[in-house]
């Protein structure tokens, strides 16, 4: 038997802010990160929490990949300050270190019935609608993913003024992060009808407003479009997980400090061409691996129908591509500069049985092998 529920309340649309000014709550802690505060963004946040007579205390202490000394730093704020709810505003490192400050210091000091209400400053993560959250242990380079329902957001206010302002780079890397989240999501062993139609809605959009959010970010109905893909997406891998695209990014995260929704990016069109047994040296065959069909419907959402399936397939990997192109997205990771060829080389061992032990690993439609594995990471340098 199988279940599917949305647990978080979404506020989306034009002055979805506005939500602020008729809070339920006497005094709330805002978790945030430097940069919504030096930049002033936080006042959107903050001057509506007092037209609704709503106390507030501004945590600020966050940086990108959660530390676990960070987490520990916030839960102990949050358990002087004792909020009636915590208010989590910023891309995916504010949102997570929330969720798992919250998760931490209801287990020591009973706060499990604290609402959390997330507020995306990014277009990129949807964790303001998942049961996810990704801490980080700089010392022992290793990213732990936390799965709870006690991480789901309580409501999520989606207000695309919030990130007219994220420049092209970070818009190209997290609306990337959104599509893997999608494709992931849709040919995952989890997969379901709901989860399907989520995410297929999330790659259409991504498919026609991705580019025009990137080219302009002042084009704010390709903005809008893109915040709300972000947050299916979530709703989508939310329920049916992830697989090996994911897997495979964290340990790059984690060891190299390549941005999240670039690595993903970057080993998007080779995870499709290991899971679809196809690549440009395929020849038709009677049968092909399940995730085929679900690649080619991918393809056909995007406009990419082809003579059959092979030609179907390349296409997809020749539109993601194109996008990585058309976005600067580097295409493999020579091409960051966050590495040297001897040192990725020297790690790789390390990165596979990583991946392998990563949870999203799980959920992939094809099992693959740990020498599998080092030779997508090899063909990616």
């Amino acid at each position: 038997m199988k279940s599917f529920d949305i647990k978080t309340k979404i506020y989306f649309g034009d002055h979805a802010l506005d939500r602020l000014s008729d809070l339920p709550y006497q005094r709330v802690m805002v978790i945030t990160d430097p940069f919504v505060v030096q930049s002033g963004m936080i006042k959107l946040i903050t001057y509506r929490l007092e037209e609704g007579s709503t106390v507030h205390e501004v945590f600020s202490d966050v940086v990108p990949d959660p530390p676990i000394d960070k987490i520990a730093v916030g839960i102990k704020a949050l358990l002087e300050y004792k909020p009636d709810a915590i208010i989590a505003v910023g891309g995916g490192s504010a949102i997570d270190s929330a969720k798992s400050i919250k998760k931490f210091a209801s287990d020591i000091g009973n706060l499990s019935e604290v609402p959390l209400i997330a507020i995306p400053t990014t277009s990129g993560t949807g964790s303001e609608v998942t049961s996810f959250a990704v801490i980080s242990d700089p010392k022992n380079q290793v990213k732990y993913p936390l799965v709870s329902d006690q991480l789901i957001p309580s409501e999520a206010i989606l207000d695309a003024e919030l990130v007219r302002s994220v420049p092209p780079a970070i818009t190209a890397d997290t609306g990337m992060d959104v599509l893997t989240h999608a494709i992931e999501a849709y040919v995952s062993i989890n997969n379901n009808e709901f989860s399907a139609a989520l995410a297929e809605k999330s790659i259409e959009i991504c498919g026609v407003w991705l580019l025009r959010a990137y080219l302009d970010g002042n084009d704010m109905h390709a903005r809008k479009k893109i915040h709300v893909a972000s947050c299916l997406a979530g709703l989508a891998f939310n329920s049916a997980s992830l697989g090996l695209n994911h897997g495979m990014a964290h340990p790059l995260g984690a060891n190299f400090h390549i941005p999240h929704g670039r690595a993903n990016a970057m080993l998007l069109p080779h995870i499709i061409e290991f899971n679809s047994d196809i690549n440009i040296h395929s020849k038709s065959k009677e049968e092909y691996l399940p995730a085929v069909k679900k690649y080619c419907n991918i393809a056909k959402l995007l406009g990419l129908n082809n003579f059959n399936e092979i030609t179907t397939v390349r296409s997809l990997v020749n539109w993601i591509q194109f996008m990585l192109k058309e976005m600067n997205i580097p295409i493999s990771v020579s091409q960051t500069d966050k590495v040297t060829e001897n040192e990725y080389m020297s790690k790789i061992d390390a990165l596979a049985d990583a991946a392998l032990a990563d949870g999203c690993t799980a959920t992939n439609p094809r099992v693959p092998t740990k020498t599998q594995v080092k030779e997508i990471y090899r063909n990616l340098w």
